[in-house]
Order: structure tokens, then sequence, then C-alpha cells
């Protein structure tokens, strides 16, 4: 399997499809790689070369006790994207991914990104504040900590409700994805999966999103329970200086079904423009 060394040793597992213009993809917490399997072929078949990677401590990646931290990820994908010479490079990334390659693209990116994507994304900054009292309280977030300490297999299995809006009237999302979410979230080992709450929840993106030079498009759910989109999506549009914001009636924060196949053709439109 294709892995890269990181500068501080760890071991990031990657998978690419296809050829031509890369597009890097970036998973949600607790995902993988394996996330973006459909995608993947999608844009490979399309004419790119698709590259997929698994977080620090995510996946088929090393078990990592330290660096589970928002710089840490957008650096390890900045050592990914150097090692690969990726140039001409469109970054997507869903949830904790869309803050990655957020950081990724405004400290590391110049020269080398030329779009960004984002899709249910965690930016500008998901805690609730005095100046963010649109977000989610902290204690919710110590939920999460807790329930993953606590018992993260039941946990994950939870959580697939809220994630794909199967606890919604007419949710049509499978046992299988809901599975799938559950095989994935089990890769990740605790610390990393423990330390990643505060990393998606607290880290503040607004310098990110201002600096960011180039087109990005922000697909959000209006029906997301876990990254709600008024103090994300409708927050990050206001901040960047060349935004496309798409909001999906009625879509979760899980990408699948009938969302997923519009969010992949939006997708393919944009990286052609």
């Amino acid at each position: 399997m294709p892995y890269i060394t990181t500068s501080d040793g760890t071991e990031i597992y990657y998978t690419e499809q296809g050829s031509g213009q890369p597009v890097l993809l970036s998973h949600g917490w607790p995902l993988s790689s394996d996330a973006w399997q459909t995608e993947l072929k999608i844009l490979a078949d399309a004419g790119y070369r698709a590259i997929a990677h698994d977080r620090r401590g995510h996946g088929r990646s090393s078990k990592t006790y330290d660096g589970n931290n928002m710089d840490t990820y957008a650096k390890d994908l900045s050592e990914l994207v150097e090692a690969l010479d990726l140039k001409d490079l469109v970054v997507i990334g869903h949830s904790t991914g869309g803050g990655e390659v957020v950081r990724y693209a405004a400290q590391y990116g110049k020269g080398r990104v030329v779009k960004v994507i984002t899709a249910g994304a965690v930016p500008p900054v998901m805690v609730k504040s005095e100046a963010n009292p649109e977000g989610t309280p902290i204690e919710a977030f110590d939920g999460i900590r807790a329930g993953v300490l606590g018992d993260r297999s039941q946990f994950y299995q939870d959580l697939t409700e809220p994630f794909f809006g199967a606890n919604r009237e007419g949710s049509q999302v499978s046992q299988g994805a809901k599975d799938d979410f559950w095989r994935q979230g089990m890769l990740v080992n605790l610390a990393a999966a423990y330390d990643c709450v505060k990393a998606f929840s607290e880290t503040d993106f607004t310098e990110d999103l201002k600096a960011l030079d180039v087109p990005i498009f922000i697909a959000h759910g209006d029906h997301d329970q876990i990254v709600p989109i008024d103090a994300a999506a409708k927050k990050s549009i206001d901040l960047v200086k060349d935004g496309t914001l798409k909001v999906y009636a009625g879509a979760p924060h899980g990408i699948f079904g009938a969302y997923q196949q519009e969010l992949d053709k939006d997708i393919l439109e944009f990286i052609k423009k």
C-alpha cells in the first residue's frame, strides 16, 4: 500500500486512481479515505487523478498519540502534496476535512492549489461563544468525547442516525451505509479520535478563509445536524473573496443517496469551470 512518512515520522496512507489534473480529497471524522470511494471512481472516470488519504490516527495511517490537531493535519497534507509533487491541484474536504483543506490551501497551497471545494465543512468555527452565538455549545463536544471514551463502538453506531439524517422522516439511508460508517470509525485509535474533537470544534478558520485567493465552492445541507449551516457555510461565504455557496435542500451531514449524486455532479462542473 502507498504511504508517505512525514517529518515527524508518521506514516500517512493514500490511495489514487486515474490520471490527469490532480484532485485531493480529505475525509471527515471519524472516517477514512474509504468515505470517498464513489468520488474517486467518478473523478478518475472523468479524466482526473483522484487521491484520498487517511488522516493521521485514522484508517491505515499511523495510530498517533501526538499531532492530532488542525495545524498538523494541514502540514501532513502539505507533505503529501510535496511528496507527490501535485500542481494545478483541486482540494475537496468534507466536515473536518473541509477545515483541513481550507487551512492547507491558505497556509501551504499557494502556487499549487487552484480550487477548493467543501461539503458540510466545519469552518469558520463550530463551538459557541460570545463572538459565535450560532455555534454549538461546548457541552455537545464534551458529550462526543465522553461517548468516544466510554463506548466508542456503540457511540459510532448511534452517531450514524443524525449523521445521515436517519432520525428524520423520509430518510432513505441504508443499513449498509451506517455499518460502513461504524467500520471506518472503529479504525481510529482512541487518542486520535478524542483529540480530533477539539480540532474540528474549536479551531478558528476565519483568517484562513479570508486568505484564500482561489475560487471555493461551499456545499452544505440545510438539514445538517452535525455542522449546522447557519454557523458554518452561511458565515464562511461572507469571509471568502471568490466563493459560491450551494444549499442542498433536505440534505444531512453524511454524503449519501440523492445528495451525493447532486453534489458529485456539482463538483465535476465546478472543477471544469
